[in-house]
């Protein structure tokens, strides 16, 4: 297998005191502030702010203009759709500093972000989660819990390879089986 260096586009910023892992691709206009960890194969979309301090696993996806502020960690192949916010002050104020209240922000492995949601700080949103577009997460996300709304709510169940699961709790693509209890989703074979 072959390493690839990473891209980085002439247009974009990275800070001294960033890490870039192998095959990873930084596109247009786009700003990784310092000590900010990129994995490898990672996709990084046009304008996305990245950090400082943020860790980004292997095999994610970070569409455009996506802002990852201090305190954000996406563990391996999350994927960030387009324009999807995480904040990291719960009350932030122009003229009163609150650096030291951040609060972070971890996504499991496999989780999936939909196009302009916005995930509120000091919440985990579990592995393969779905959040669907535009959703507002105030809480924490279950694992393979599907999203939506304002603030988000649970609507239903999704699979690892992101199928709505029906009653069944079998996914129709890999036929993989999921079982519920209380109120939690795990696969069973």
């Amino acid at each position: 297998m072959s390493s690839a260096q990473p891209f980085v586009h002439e247009s974009a910023y990275v800070d001294d005191g960033v890490e870039i892992g192998e095959g990873t691709k930084v596109w247009h206009f786009s700003h990784i502030l310092p000590r900010t960890r990129i994995g490898r194969n990672v996709s990084v979309g046009q304008n996305v702010v990245a950090g400082p301090d943020v860790t980004v696993g292997d095999n994610c996806k970070i569409q455009n203009n996506v802002s990852l502020y201090k305190g954000v960690e996406l563990e391996n192949g999350v994927f960030c759709g387009p324009s999807c916010v995480f904040t990291n002050v719960l009350n932030p104020r122009a003229e009163i500093e609150r650096k030291d209240e951040f609060r972070p922000t971890h996504v499991r492995r496999g989780a999936t972000i939909g196009a302009n949601a916005t995930i509120v700080c000091g919440h985990e949103l579990g592995e393969y989660c779905m959040i669907g577009a535009g959703a507002v997460v105030t809480k924490d996300v279950p694992a393979y819990a599907l999203m939506v709304g304002v603030p988000a709510r649970r609507i239903g169940w999704v699979s690892r390879a992101g199928e709505i699961l029906d009653e069944t709790l079998t996914c129709p693509r890999t036929r993989e089986r999921y079982a519920e209890e209380n109120g939690t989703l795990r696969p069973v074979g």
